[in-house]
């Protein structure tokens, strides 16, 4: 399938925005904050990373995240429902994972989608997937004071953005296939490899010489 042929639909983008945001507006419910404060959280973390693939790799013209109010009607939809879930007095832990989880795998294949389009070779519609998938993130732990997960060892987190955007671009340049399914399966993959992680405590580690060289941390 050539570059030009690929072209996920808007729903794609606008679901990857409302996951996201959700999830950064169950971040800011657990913190207490006011609602202007869990619609900002919700906004970077939403719309963070595509600021950054539209306005750092692409570069085509004002983001699209400010030329379609879709984009923040979906961000106050996600406000909305955070808000909702916190009025049901759940556990916002497994939630807040689940919504992460899910826009990590699907703003990955968004983000490398819209790199294909645009004329990106392979590997760099991977690396802007990755960074469309943790952008948002990175901006929501420095908003709220913590070290960005992206930067610290822990459950893979960029590398199951890397694998969703990999798995897209692999099967759209091997396959004749509609983007709409392919994309469905790798942020699935995405998503899966994200909570898998969580759940059986697949890690990164610290990359230094002491650490290899120490009893137990030469741990892959």
């Amino acid at each position: 399938m050539s570059p030009s042929a690929i072209q996920l639909p808007l729903e794609f983008d606008l679901v990857a925005t409302f996951v996201s945001a959700l999830a950064g507006a169950l971040v800011a419910v657990r913190r207490q904050y006011d609602f202007v404060g869990v619609f900002a959280l919700a906004f970077v973390t939403g719309l963070g990373g595509a600021l950054i693939r539209d306005g750092i790799f692409l570069q085509q013209g004002p983001p699209a995240a400010v030329r379609d109010s879709r984009y923040l009607l979906a961000v106050l939809a996600a406000t909305l429902v955070g808000l909702g879930i916190d009025r049901l007095n759940t556990s916002l832990e497994r939630v807040m994972l689940l919504f992460d989880a899910l826009g990590l795998g699907v703003y990955a294949v968004v983000g490398a989608d819209r790199s294909l389009v645009a004329g990106i070779g392979h590997l760099g519609a991977i690396l802007v997937g990755v960074v469309n998938a943790v952008g948002g993130g990175v901006l929501r732990d420095v908003f709220t004071r913590e070290e960005p997960i992206l930067f610290r060892p822990g459950q893979f987190y960029a590398t199951a953005a890397a694998i969703a955007a990999l798995v897209y671009v692999a099967i759209s340049a091997a396959f004749d296939l509609p983007p709409g399914p392919t994309a469905v399966l790798a942020a699935a993959v995405g998503s899966v490899v994200r909570l898998l992680a969580v759940r059986y405590d697949w890690k990164t580690h610290p990359w230094y010489w002491r650490y290899w060289n120490k009893p137990g941390g030469s741990a892959g």
